[in-house]
């Protein structure tokens, strides 16, 4: 018994040695892959310097996706405040700069006319010289259905939200539930078409930038005589923008080139 014992440990050593011995390559193969697996992951010089421009590209070819996804999540946002409380931050500041700091004898014809060109006799007026003199081939229907489908989201909206207006401090008679502006929507939608054919058939630039800015200028004041009338809340005017904004950027894509395609 005892030969036997005596005779089998340097077997048992001597396999265990090859067994090392066929580890050993293993192990040492391992370790050396792992700097060249680090390094891939490493970028290059040339790869650093392009990510910028990349990512520009990134968003130049995403941006109606991007500016959708941004507007949305600005209305949700108001959505989920003033759906727990009457009023907001953004509201007591426009409060305090609007009405009780520019609100004047002087000022407040000016700011009914600019609220007044959201009413339906002006914008009817407009869609009949837009009808008569824009290029394309059904401009005026083109128009026409966006004020139209544009209204009825606005008050679809409102019956959903049923956010009361502002009391104790109108200037101005009006109806109806206040979140989000009918007056802020329909100047964004409608006025914002008018910016978007410009863009896409005017040829003089100047003329292009001109009307533009006069057209921006028109939008925004229409949101800031709604506040300064005391007939909706500044968030009212902000949400109303962004889901107009979000509705153009869907009907321009999809409605607008079926009126506006040269005829066959």
């Amino acid at each position: 018994m005892n030969r036997r014992d005596s005779t089998s440990e340097p077997v048992n050593a001597t396999t265990e040695r090859r067994e090392l011995k066929h580890l050993e390559p293993v192990h040492l193969s391992t370790g050396a892959s792992a700097p060249i697996s680090a390094q891939s992951d490493v970028l290059t010089p040339e790869e650093r310097r392009s990510l910028p421009h990349r990512l520009a590209s990134l968003i130049r070819t995403n941006a109606l996706l991007l500016s959708i996804l941004a507007c949305a999540a600005i209305f949700l946002l108001l959505l989920r405040e003033v759906t727990r409380t009457e009023t907001i931050k953004i509201d007591a500041w426009a409060y305090s700069l609007i009405v009780e700091r520019l609100r004047a004898p002087w000022l407040t014809p000016i700011m009914s006319a600019f609220s007044a060109l959201a009413s339906p006799i002006i914008l009817a007026v407009l869609l009949l010289v837009i009808a008569a003199f824009a290029p394309g081939r059904r401009p005026g229907w083109c128009c026409t259905i966006n004020l139209g489908l544009v209204a009825l989201l606005n008050l679809g909206l409102k019956s959903i939200v049923q956010r009361p207006r502002p009391i104790g401090f109108r200037i101005a008679e009006a109806s109806g539930f206040s979140f989000p502006s009918g007056h802020s929507m329909v100047a964004m939608a409608f006025f914002g078409l008018i910016v978007w054919l410009v863009w896409h058939y005017g040829k003089d630039q100047k003329r292009r930038v001109l009307l533009t800015a006069a057209f921006a200028i028109i939008i925004v004041m229409i949101g800031v005589s709604r506040i300064y009338l005391g007939v909706h809340y500044a968030s009212d005017v902000l949400a109303g923008f962004m889901a107009a904004l979000i509705w153009l950027a869907v009907y321009t894509r999809l409605a607008v080139p079926l009126f506006l395609r040269p005829r066959s």
